[in-house]
């Protein structure tokens, strides 16, 4: 692989920071607001149906959560809630919005090792304004050649990233912690991709079957790519 790589793309969520579990404390923050109407599992199952619903309308991202959090509260309650709930339901999104950045281990070393060697892109999918305060409070801007932030990461997605960057499909490595986004639609295009298990994962996310490819490389932590890569 090493002779063959020339632009390696990371995936931020939950791959260069924390995200998921943050995401997961609101979400049980907001089913404690609505225990008067349905239990916990519940209302977090009515969550999800909300937010399946709106993905073509309001993609990925904290907005877009707080918006179907307010309709999942005017559904389960039918039409009857104390305002109180949406104030609510508001201020937990706007908590969420203002997060600390956490790195994952080995992200700043593993950015360090290959910057130089390689173009180095972030691509990441969600909301623009969103991403680009994580990117900045993160201070890891200065590694990456490119930043792409993508409305959704489909095989055009990513072949639109691939001609933007001038890049041939066997030149280009993804890196993230979701097969379905980060990893399925790059094999497609026979690119290289790499998977790095995160201990959370959204269930809209999540892939179950065992995958096999030649341009597959399942990893423990971001650290062993450098192994993989010679560096």
């Amino acid at each position: 692989m090493n002779d063959k790589i020339k632009i390696i793309a990371f995936d931020a969520d939950d791959t260069l920071w924390v995200n998921e579990p943050y995401f997961q404390e609101t979400e049980k923050a907001f089913c404690a607001l609505l225990e008067d109407y349905l239990p916990h599992h519940s209302v977090s199952q009515e969550l999800y149906k909300t937010e399946m619903t709106n993905l073509h309308l309001y993609g990925y991202g904290v907005k877009g959560f707080m918006l179907c959090m307010i309709e999942t509260i005017h559904r389960v309650t039918q039409g009857t809630a104390n305002l109180r709930l949406v104030e609510e339901a508001i201020r937990l999104g706007q908590e969420l919005l203002q997060k600390p950045i956490e790195l994952l281990d080995g992200v700043e070393e593993v950015l360090g090792a290959l910057k130089g060697k390689y173009r180095l892109v972030m691509a990441t999918k969600g909301d623009l304004l969103d991403q680009e305060r994580k990117l900045k409070k993160s201070g890891l801007q200065h590694y990456f050649h490119h930043i792409e932030i993508m409305s959704d990461k489909q095989v055009a997605d990513y072949r639109k990233l691939l001609k933007h960057l001038d890049c041939a499909p066997e030149n280009f490595l993804m890196l993230g912690n979701s097969i379905k986004s980060d990893v399925l639609p790059v094999l497609e295009l026979n690119s290289h991709a790499a998977h790095i298990p995160y201990h959370t994962t959204w269930v809209h996310e999540v892939h179950e079957h065992r995958l096999e490819h030649p341009n597959f490389l399942e990893l423990e932590r971001i650290s062993d790519i450098l192994n993989h890569l010679g560096t």
